[in-house]
C-alpha cells in the first residue's frame, strides 16, 4: 500500500507484480508512471482502508497522518519512508533502501543503472551556461535543492545564487535575463495562470533566450526520473 503519489511511483517501478493499493493521485497528469497506475486499485490513505486491505508493507513520502502510521506499526506492518533528496546520491540511497525492503534489490540496482546512464548522456551538455529555473507561480531553486543538482548534472550553472526555494523578482529577470529559462510545471495551464512566470513581460525574454520545459512528472517527487529532467536540459542545449 502506498500513501502518496511519490510512493506510488516507487512501488509501481519496483514491485509491479505485487497486489498493490495506490493513492488517489497515482494516475494524475503529473505522475511519472500514470499509465501503469491505471491497472491497479486506488484507495484513500486512511486507517479504514488499511484495515480492510491488510498490507504487508506500506510506503510513504509525505502521505498518511500520525494516527495511521502509529496504528500500522503497532499492528506489525512494515512502514518504509522515502527520504527527501537534494542530489542523486540520496536518490540512489532511497532506491536501495526501498528495493531492499521490498526484497527486490536487483530491480533497484537496475533502476540505478538506468538513471546513471541518463545522467552520463546529459553530463556537460550545458557547457557552463547560466540557467534560471522558474515555475509558473514565479518560484526558483538555488543550491541545496534537487533542481540545482539537475541543472548541474546537465552541465549548467544555476543563476539562482541563494540557497533553497524562493520567489523570483520580476524586475531582476527583466534587467538581467538568464541565458536559459528552465520552466517547470508550465504545462499545467490550469495552475498559477496569473503567476509571475506567466507575466506578459517575460514572453519576449523567453522568446529571445533558450527555453527548456521540464514535465511536471519529472519534478513532483525525488525519484530516479529526475535524470529524465537532466536529459531534457541536455537535449535542449544541443
Amino acid at each position: 500500500m502506498s500513501l502518496d503519489q511519490c510512493a506510488d511511483q516507487f512501488v509501481l517501478a519496483l514491485k509491479p507484480d505485487a497486489e498493490l493499493r495506490l493513492s488517489p493521485r497515482s494516475d494524475d497528469a503529473d505522475a511519472y508512471l500514470r499509465e501503469q497506475a491505471r491497472a491497479h486499485k486506488h484507495i484513500r490513505p486512511s486507517l479504514e482502508a488499511a484495515v480492510a486491505f491488510k498490507p504487508d508493507v506500506v510506503v510513504r513520502y509525505w502521505g498518511g497522518d500520525m494516527l495511521l502510521l502509529r496504528r500500522l506499526e503497532q499492528g506489525g506492518v512494515s512502514v518504509v519512508n522515502i527520504e527527501d533528496s537534494r542530489d542523486f546520491d540520496s536518490i540512489r540511497s532511497n532506491i536501495r533502501n526501498l528495493a531492499s525492503s521490498l526484497n527486490v534489490p536487483d530491480r533497484g540496482e537496475e533502476m540505478i543503472r538506468n538513471m546513471d546512464a541518463r545522467l552520463a548522456a546529459a553530463a556537460g551538455q550545458g557547457k557552463g551556461r547560466r540557467a534560471t529555473y522558474m515555475t509558473a507561480s514565479g518560484f526558483s531553486a538555488g543550491p541545496g535543492t534537487l533542481i540545482d543538482s539537475i541543472l548541474r548534472a546537465a552541465g549548467f550553472k544555476n543563476a539562482t545564487k541563494a540557497a533553497g526555494y524562493q520567489a523570483l523578482k520580476l524586475e531582476q529577470l527583466v534587467l538581467t535575463p538568464p541565458l536559459m529559462f528552465v520552466r517547470g510545471f508550465f504545462e499545467q495551464a490550469f495552475m498559477d495562470w496569473r503567476g509571475v512566470g506567466r507575466h506578459p513581460v517575460l514572453k519576449p525574454l523567453m522568446a529571445a533566450s533558450d527555453t527548456a520545459d521540464l514535465h511536471a512528472s519529472t519534478l513532483t517527487c525525488p525519484g530516479w526520473f529526475a535524470a529524465d529532467a537532466a536529459l531534457t536540459l541536455a537535449e535542449t542545449a544541443q
